[in-house]
């Protein structure tokens, strides 16, 4: 990933993405379980064609500029093949469908890993060129992930499934503006992460991989669920948490740059993703039974287990105030 992030060579580039591809097949298929090997292969497969398809574009813009700069892919078609390349390495529609399948596959902490790292290679290959993206290519992709992201969580009961849906639709939200504004197409991806990370840590701690066995949470630790609730609700967009203020900026540019339509296309498809969110929400909260639990508890809480979410909570549900003066 750093190889990625401080290249200035598409051939560069390239290598680093391939590196980090071989070195998280083995974290994929680490459990011997025939589903963690289906979901090594099929991310295998994806970045793989991925990788192919970037290594063509960017050899076509070396072809027609005799430049392999980063920064100079002044070719139409490479651009649009990188873009579609880019997306395909992440995650975003419509080339998304390995993302649920590879989450499923694999434990809690390595689904955290392709949410969270293993995107910011590809984002920051995607800021990079974002002077030459061409603006219909990305709204268009950006849309298309907020309608899958929200329409595809609406009936998963598998936790991890309904993450990486949720990981489409803030792919999306980052794709609208990427070539807008990419400061706050970045802003935007780094709070998804920041808000993913404490997220993830707390299912871990609750061993928790399905929606019933969220129904437990309340008996045992009301605080977690609090703290998941808040995590949820900031994720779906609501102020005042942290997860509203990139959703306001990116809504703001698109309507300064004449695209209402897009934006509030955009704000009635966040509905979608809201619906489950809320749904996810309400059997944390309020189908707690008042003595029992629903279901076996397999988890005792451990102490030391909540250092990371102690640090990344507060920032991933307050920090609306300090927010403007880090975008000025």
């Amino acid at each position: 990933t750093l190889t990625v992030t401080s290249a200035n060579h598409w051939m560069t580039a390239w290598l680093g993405l391939e590196l980090n591809m071989i070195s998280i097949l083995p974290v994929i298929a680490k459990q011997k379980h025939p589903r963690s090997t289906e979901a090594a292969t099929k991310y295998f497969l994806t970045q793989a064609t991925a990788s192919a398809l970037m290594l063509f574009a960017s050899t076509i813009n070396a072809w027609q500029t005799g430049s392999w700069n980063i920064m100079q892919l002044n070719n139409k078609l490479s651009c649009i093949l990188m873009i579609v390349a880019l997306a395909m390495k992440m995650g975003a529609a419509p080339t998304h469908f390995w993302l649920p399948e590879v989450m499923q596959g694999t434990t809690l902490a390595t689904a955290l890993l392709i949410t969270t790292w293993q995107k910011i290679a590809p984002i920051t290959l995607l800021y990079m060129i974002s002077n030459h993206t061409e603006p219909i290519i990305t709204l268009s992709i950006g849309l298309l992930s907020i309608l899958v992201g929200g329409w595809g969580g609406f009936n998963q009961t598998q936790l991890r499934k309904m993450m990486a849906y949720s990981s489409i639709a803030h792919l999306g939200w980052t794709m609208t503006v990427i070539s807008i504004a990419p400061n706050i197409a970045l802003t935007n991806i780094i709070i998804y992460m920041i808000m993913s990370a404490p997220f993830f840590t707390l299912l871990m701690t609750t061993t928790s991989k399905t929606l019933q066995t969220m129904t437990t949470t309340w008996t045992h630790t009301p605080t977690t669920t609090i703290i998941l609730m808040l995590l949820l609700l900031s994720m779906a967009g609501l102020p005042p948490l942290t997860g509203f203020t990139p959703k306001l900026l990116i809504l703001d540019n698109l309507v300064t740059h004449k695209l209402t339509l897009t934006a509030a296309t955009m704000a009635l498809l966040s509905l979608l993703s809201l619906t489950f969110y809320l749904r996810t929400t309400y059997l944390l909260t309020s189908t707690a039974p008042p003595t029992t639990t629903q279901s076996t508890t397999t988890w005792r809480l451990k102490p030391h287990q909540n250092q990371t979410t102690a640090i990344l909570t507060p920032i991933a549900l307050f920090n609306i105030t300090i927010l403007p003066a880090l975008l000025t």
